[in-house]
């Protein structure tokens, strides 16, 4: 979404005519950066999120970064500061929340959600500059990111990678069977804190690209396509990378070349990864249920 008084770029036959115009724009060169360094990150970290059942956990950190980003704005620095302190303070909040029973987590991060939304949009109404309202926030845009946005989303993904792959084989050991990892020496609890803290990280990141809203595009979407492929741990995790990254940039292409948010674009492209993997694995499972006679019993006949 260029702006709502410009007119979108028109798409031509000269393929390479448009991509050269389309990045000859630093603002579109960025975009490009920082949604390949988000959509590995949300990826990996999505990846671990799908196997660990834990996508509501996802979904409460991706709300409050609205608040977040917006508190940041008025305060008069930049939103990608509140995306990643509200991110990661939610993130610890829901770790230490672990602790009760399921029905108190839920009500009391019910509550918090309903009341850190509102205080984002009170943010909204305080903020006496110029803002373009929160739709931008909420669904995601490529206008606002800058090289130097971009610098800090480099910095904050290294360290969840370098952490991530630290941790990732007991990682993956706790998320299987929990108890059983318990019960070989594995730090559980520990593993699952700083694993929610690489979340709150992973989010703001991806927030950025996709709005706080629809972090799901590529937290959740591009690992539960890869998973529903291939159970493979490597090869899932790599899959799931590349449908992120794909999803990111068919986006970003189209949202340069229409007037609606980058958000729906790298959502739908997911989304449309997702159904094309369910239907390939129950048309899979079809052929499987076909019975192909032996060769033996062609003979026998």
């Amino acid at each position: 979404m260029l702006s709502a008084d410009i007119a979108s770029p028109a798409w031509s036959w000269d393929l390479v005519g448009d991509f050269r115009l389309m990045w000859s724009y630093p603002f579109m060169v960025n975009a490009f950066r920082a949604g390949a360094i988000v959509a590995v990150v949300s990826a990996a970290v999505g990846w671990f999120v799908v196997l660990r059942r834990q996508t509501f956990a996802a979904h409460t950190v991706s709300t409050v970064a609205f608040p977040g980003a917006a508190g940041a704005v008025l305060l008069g620095v930049g939103a990608v500061y509140g995306y990643f302190t509200l991110c990661v303070a939610a993130a610890l909040v829901i770790a230490a929340l672990r602790g009760g029973g399921d029905r108190e987590e839920s009500a009391l991060t019910g509550t918090v959600q309903a009341f850190l939304l509102a205080c984002g949009f009170l943010f909204i109404a305080l903020y006496k500059g110029l803002l373009g309202g929160p739709q931008a926030i909420l669904f995601g845009t490529f206008l606002g990111i800058t090289a130097h946005q971009v610098t800090v989303l480099l910095g904050v993904s290294v360290v969840v990678l370098a952490v991530l792959a630290l941790i990732g084989r007991p990682l993956l050991f706790a998320s299987v069977d929990p108890q059983v990892a318990a019960g070989r020496g594995v730090p559980v609890r520990a593993l699952s804190v700083v694993f929610l803290v690489l979340l709150g990280a992973a989010t703001a990141e991806a927030g950025q690209i996709t709005g706080t809203l629809l972090v799901f595009a590529l937290m959740v979407i591009p690992a539960a396509t890869a998973q529903a492929v291939t159970a493979r741990p490597a090869a899932s995790l790599a899959l799931a990378v590349l449908l992120a990254c794909a999803a990111t940039w068919l986006g970003l292409i189209a949202a340069y070349y229409s007037p609606y948010p980058l958000g729906f674009f790298v959502t739908s492209f997911a989304f449309a990864g997702y159904l094309l993997a369910l239907g390939l694995r129950a048309l899979r499972g079809l052929l499987g249920r076909v019975r192909v006679p032996l060769p033996a019993e062609e003979a026998a006949r």
